[in-house]
């Protein structure tokens, strides 16, 4: 694909954007802010997101992009809970963001690698039954990194920006060459955020180590 090809695909794509796709990349940017805020709003806005995600992903056959924002909007609800959680005699909120110890990036990758093998056989089962659509390397690769990503984030480890910003980066050519150009604008901003959501939370959890 040339530069015009491309550019053309680009302006299609926006055209065809539709407005509840509209509220889901903006609702998606949003909860992305305010997680590198440590902010609680990260999860009703994100939900907003996620649940019309799901709709969005069946109908263009990311089937394993449906699993992922299933995922997110059961996480989201134990996350906020989490997060909310406060000390019974100090009333301190209870989780503050740490870096993972060897152990806990053992685990990371192991949930990581389970979750990619169980994907990507399903979605290239589907693949050959009825979402001729999907790609399975690379849907599993982005769902994957997510589902990580996620699991983290309600622990608020460090370690989940290392993930969101992989599941940005698959992300991105995978909603283009689905023609959800919007979507995949949505993960550039995303990985520029995430990047950004890094190093905050890495000064955070340096603080808090050094009392």
């Amino acid at each position: 694909m040339d530069v015009a090809q491309f550019w053309q695909q680009f302006i299609t794509g926006m055209q065809q954007t539709s407005w509840y796709e509209y509220v889901a990349v903006i609702a998606g940017i949003a909860s992305v802010w305010f997680s590198r805020k440590e902010n609680i709003l990260v999860y009703p806005v994100g939900l907003i997101n996620t649940i019309i995600y799901i709709f969005i992903s069946f109908k263009y056959h990311l089937l394993g992009e449906a699993s992922v924002n299933f995922y997110y909007s059961v996480m989201s609800i134990y996350g906020w809970w989490l997060w909310t959680r406060k000390d019974q005699v100090k009333h301190e909120v209870i989780l503050h963001i740490t870096f993972s110890n060897r152990k806990e990036w053992l685990q990371q990758l192991a949930f990581f690698a389970v979750f990619y093998i169980a994907i990507f056989f399903a979605l290239t089962a589907a693949k050959k039954s009825f979402a001729e659509g999907a790609i399975p390397w690379a849907d599993a690769f982005a769902s994957a990194t997510a589902y990580t990503g996620m699991w983290l984030m309600a622990k608020k480890k460090v370690e989940s920006w290392y993930w969101w910003i992989a599941t940005n980066v698959a992300s991105i050519p995978l909603y283009f060459v689905k023609t959800l150009v919007f979507t995949s604008v949505q993960y550039v901003v995303l990985l520029i955020m995430a990047v950004a959501g890094l190093m905050a939370w890495m000064q955070k959890a340096k603080r808090l180590e050094h009392g």
